[in-house]
């Protein structure tokens, strides 16, 4: 009897081995724009098939079943299989997760499956995707990046312009997929106010297009550059082979998936040759100016020197040279101004540095002559405009040499040459006072009755402070803030560094003032809550404007001296904030 239930419960076992559920997929690796298909499929009739949630995927297709059954040489086989069509949302690595099944009282579970979405690629009909409309005759749905230049010089405009291109198919609408990014790129979008259809032609064949986007780019760098693309999930509608009641054509709706495709910008530096000192990095073509306000004035009388170049060219991206001023004039650090406007041809306008000059002493001083250096795209060439010199006349106030009299006040006479030698001297007892009764005594002897309270009191006040545990945020927020702004101070040299360290102390600063965590620091919440505190809408915007500025900036040219009017505005706009903030 024994023998027999042995040979039972390893019959039971056979056929519990036999039970086979797994999942198959068409491909492990897709473009954004590609479908994907997965069957499940089981050799026996399972119950309660449990799908996976399918996260990062969209079911453009199914669930399927099929069931199949053959005899082959007297022996039975059985097949089940439930099937989807999966359109993946994003890029990156995705899992799809386990499907299960019940069969005689056990749970089969399928192996999770890894999934890596790339970039969208160029696309035929899968195969195995049987969910799509075959569409029509001359059916055109494309999106293309129309790049104004591929071979571009440093700091040099070029423009992206994202056009649809359709034809015997009608769009519904459309989402993005992947935003394109410009990695090494100054970019702006161009506003478009409305969407609308125009005529064209796309390889050969006229069809309707529409342009979704416009980008002004300026490379930040020279060498092989690449403009990821942009990807739209298209929602259409299509002719099926079925019609209504009035024999018309019954649309049906599907999506499509469209990418734009990489762009390869290969950028040109600019020429190392014939480059001139001191140049800033301008690229276009411009004008140059240094007027001064008045040239005659008295002493305490300030005079305004402007500074300016205007143009067309990459207008926010360079710096404008520092004037060089006699030792009498004091000059501040100076108003920085910007008029530009940004179009698909580039930026435009004019950018001014105002500097106030005040006269110390009475007399003709000369500002030497200044240069302007830029590199003109039309000759591929530098170009060099140079101002006149300055004359600052001041006809009233106290000369160089009444302002710093003789040195023969620090002439020392004879009688004096001996006055550090001294004349008495103070004896000191060598007798040695006893230890008792002395003030050292009395402090040793009363000191621990003074310190006992204090150290009382002190424990006190820090286990209040350990059981603040708000306070203690802020205090670690304006402590991290200072500690930032004190390495940004150290980084003054390095860009980079010092825009990552400005950034994070004005982030700290924000925690601390307004108990609010990273996640809450949108522009429009920070903005809103600022006000809300009583702070000046100027120093808000100034504040918001610094903070964005931090990230262009890594990427963007900068001279020292515009890192350290960045670090004197953040030191100025959190001094002003700590006083406002209520």
């Amino acid at each position: 009897m024994k023998r027999y239930l042995i040979l039972l419960l390893f019959t039971f076992q056979g056929l519990m081995a036999q039970v086979q559920f797994e999942a198959k997929v068409s491909k492990n690796t897709l473009g954004v724009n590609e479908r994907l298909r997965i069957d499940f499929i089981m050799n026996v009739d399972g119950d309660n098939f449990d799908q996976p949630s399918f996260d990062g995927f969209r079911i453009v297709g199914g669930p399927s079943q099929q069931v199949s059954q053959s005899w082959v040489n007297g022996r039975s086989s059985f097949q089940k299989a439930y099937s989807y069509i999966l359109q993946p949302n994003q890029k990156g690595t995705v899992y799809i997760k386990q499907a299960a099944i019940e069969y005689n009282g056990q749970i089969y579970k399928t192996q999770p499956i890894k999934i890596v979405v790339t970039n969208a690629v160029a696309q035929e009909r899968d195969p195995y995707d049987n969910s799509r409309p075959q569409g029509v005759p001359n059916e055109t749905l494309s999106l293309v990046a129309e790049i104004s230049k591929t071979n571009p010089y440093l700091n040099e405009p070029i423009t992206a312009v994202y056009k649809l291109y359709f034809n015997n198919i009608n769009v519904t609408g459309f989402k993005e997929l992947a935003k394109p990014k410009y990695n090494d790129f100054w970019n702006q979008n161009i506003d478009i106010k409305q969407l609308s259809t125009e005529e064209g032609t796309f390889q050969g064949q006229r069809c309707y297009f529409v342009i979704l986007k416009k980008t002004i780019l300026y490379p930040q760098k020279s060498g092989r550059l690449t403009i990821e693309p942009l990807s739209l999930d298209i929602g259409v509608q299509l002719p099926s082979n079925r019609r209504d009641m009035y024999g018309q054509m019954i649309l049906t709706d599907d999506n499509r998936v469209v990418s734009a495709g990489a762009k390869t910008i290969n950028v040109k530096p600019l020429p190392e040759a014939s480059k001139p000192e001191g140049f800033g990095g301008a690229v276009g073509k411009f004008n140059f100016t240094v007027t001064p306000s008045k040239t005659t004035l008295k002493s305490g009388e300030s005079l305004d020197l402007i500074v300016s170049a205007s143009g067309n060219g990459n207008m926010k991206l360079f710096t404008l040279p520092k004037p060089v001023v006699p030792n009498a004039l004091e000059m501040y650090d100076p108003v920085h101004d910007e008029q530009v406007t940004t179009s698909l041809s580039g930026m435009s306008g004019k950018i001014t540095d105002k500097y106030s000059i005040v006269p110390q002493y009475k007399g003709k001083y000369a500002i030497k002559p200044m240069q302007f250096s830029y590199f003109d795209l039309n000759t591929g060439s530098y170009k060099t405009i140079t101002s006149p010199e300055i004359m600052v006349d001041v006809l009233e106030g106290p000369t160089l040499a009444e302002a710093n009299p003789t040195a023969s006040k620090n002439v020392i006479t004879t009688t004096d040459q001996f006055k550090s030698i001294k004349s008495k001297t103070t004896l000191v007892s060598i007798a040695k006072n006893d230890f008792y009764g002395s003030n050292l005594y009395y402090l040793l002897l009363f000191a621990p009755f003074v310190i006992l309270p204090i150290i009382v009191l002190a424990k006190k006040r820090k286990e209040a402070i350990d059981g603040d545990v708000t306070g203690n945020r802020i205090r670690m927020n304006n402590k991290l803030a200072k500690k930032y702004l004190s390495e940004a101070k150290k980084q003054l040299k390095n860009k980079e560094l010092f825009y990552i360290a400005l950034e994070k102390a004005m982030h700290n600063f924000l925690k601390a003032k307004l108990h609010i965590e990273t996640s809450e620091m949108s522009k429009d919440n920070i903005r809103e809550l600022l006000l809300s505190r009583n702070a000046n809408p100027e120093s808000v915007q100034d504040f918001i404007n610094l903070t964005e500025n931090c990230e262009f900036a890594r990427y963007a040219p900068a001279s020292s001296a515009s890192i350290q009017q960045d670090f004197d505005k953040a030191v100025l706009i959190i001094s002003e904030l700590e006083k406002q903030i209520v």
